[in-house]
């Protein structure tokens, strides 16, 4: 399986920075609004990292080779 950039795959991933960006830099806000305050700033904040890498592996176009390998992994397809 050879790598293979695609710009679709890097505009959404672009998408998905940003998103994971401002969840970051608004997590307390969107933590008090939405969870139980205070208690669940560092979850909503690991969920906005986790957000983050996401995007960049769509964003590189990463995730279909490693989505690829594990597959080819579990399920022994040559």
């Amino acid at each position: 399986m050879a790598y293979e950039f695609s710009f679709a795959s890097f505009f959404i991933g672009f998408i998905i920075v940003a998103v994971g960006a401002a969840f970051m830099i608004w997590h307390q806000v969107i933590a008090d609004n939405l969870g139980s305050g205070v208690s669940s700033y560092d979850r909503f904040k690991f969920w906005a990292l986790i957000t983050v890498v996401v995007g960049f592996l769509v964003m590189l176009n990463l995730h279909v080779f490693i989505l690829g390998n594990l597959l080819n992994s579990l399920f022994h397809r040559s």
